[in-house]
C-alpha cells in the first residue's frame, strides 16, 4: 500500500509514530496552503486503501451515526449499523477518518459468531480536524458499500493524555468485559473496555516537554466460546481506553474472550461468562 501525503503545516516534519497495522498511512507536513481540490483527500485515500476499486455510498447497506459537533475531539462516539440483509455477506468493515494523521482508524474482520442478524458496533475515536468519517463494508462478492458523516472536532490526536504516563502504563491491559441483555430480536450484546493510553506520538509529556512515544493497541480479537466475533486492527485514532459495544450471535458456550496486543508486543487477555452460567 503506497503512502498518502497531506499538507499539515509550514514545515516538513515526521509526526513521530511508526507505521499503522494494515499498512497504515504515513503523514508528513508539507509547506504551503491547501487548494480546494487538495483539501478533498478522499480520492487519494480511496485509491490507496482500495486500489482503484469502486466504493459506493449506500445508506441502505450501512448506517453511521456521529455527532455533527463533538463535545470532546478525543472521545467522539460512533455507532455503525449493518442491516441483516447486508450482514449475511459482510466480511469486513473499514472505518476511515479522512483528515486524521492515520486516516484508516480501524478495520474489523468478522467471524462466524458475528451472526447473520443486524450488526451494531459502538465505539469512540479521535478526530484531529473537521473531517468526513466513513464506514465502509466489504461483502463476500467484493462490493464496497459506504456511509459518511461530517464531524466538527479538532485536536483529538494530540490532546493531552488523561493520566500520568507511569500510572497509565501500569494499568494497561486491564479489561472490563460485559454481557448485556439480549436485544428485542434475541441477538446477544456485549461490551468491552481495555485500559490503554493509546499514545499517538503527537502528545506532549507535560512534565518533560517531549513527545510521548507512540504506543497503542494494534489488534483486538473478540470471540464467543472459541468462535470469532470480530478481529479489529487499529491504531492511534482509537480513543484512550478503547471501548467497543457490539452485537453477536448466541451459541452453546456464551463465554466472551478478548485478546489484545499493542505495538510493544505486549499481549493482554480476558474473558467473562454470563451471570448465572
Amino acid at each position: 500500500m503506497r503512502s498518502v501525503w497531506r499538507r499539515l503545516g509550514n514545515s516538513l516534519r515526521p509526526i513521530g509514530f511508526t507505521g499503522l497495522a494494515l499498512g497504515g498511512l504515513l503523514v508528513l507536513g508539507l509547506a504551503g496552503p491547501l487548494t480546494a481540490a487538495e483539501d478533498d483527500v478522499w480520492p487519494a485515500l480511496e485509491q490507496d486503501l482500495f486500489g482503484g476499486r469502486t466504493v459506493t455510498e449506500d445508506a441502505s447497506a450501512v448506517a453511521l451515526e456521529a455527532p455533527y459537533r463533538a463535545e470532546d475531539a478525543a472521545l467522539v462516539p460512533l455507532t455503525i449499523r449493518i442491516p441483516a440483509a447486508t450482514a449475511k455477506s459482510a466480511k469486513k468493515l473499514a472505518l476511515v477518518i479522512d483528515k486524521n494523521p492515520a486516516p484508516l482508524a480501524a478495520e474489523f474482520l468478522f467471524g462466524p459468531a458475528a451472526g447473520d442478524g443486524e450488526r451494531v458496533i459502538e465505539m469512540r475515536v479521535r478526530v484531529d480536524m473537521y473531517s468526513n468519517i466513513r464506514a465502509i463494508v466489504e461483502t463476500n462478492d467484493g462490493k464496497l458499500l459506504m456511509a459518511t458523516r461530517f464531524v466538527k472536532a479538532a485536536g483529538g490526536c494530540s490532546a493531552p493524555a488523561l493520566k500520568d504516563t507511569d500510572a497509565a502504563l501500569a494499568e494497561a491491559g486491564r479489561m472490563q468485559i460485559k454481557h448485556l441483555p439480549a436485544t428485542a430480536d434475541a441477538r446477544r450484546e456485549g461490551q468491552i473496555k481495555i485500559r490503554h493510553p493509546q499514545y499517538s506520538g503527537l502528545q506532549l509529556n507535560q512534565a518533560t516537554g517531549f513527545y510521548i512515544p507512540a504506543k497503542f493497541l494494534r489488534v483486538i480479537d473478540v470471540s464467543r466460546g472459541g468462535e470469532r466475533i470480530f478481529r479489529v486492527e487499529g491504531g492511534i485514532s482509537l480513543s484512550e481506553d478503547p471501548y467497543i459495544r457490539f452485537t453477536y450471535a448466541g451459541g452453546g458456550d456464551e463465554t466472551l474472550e478478548v485478546t489484545a496486543e499493542d505495538t510493544d508486543g505486549k499481549v493482554f487477555k480476558g474473558h467473562a461468562s454470563p451471570k448465572g452460567a
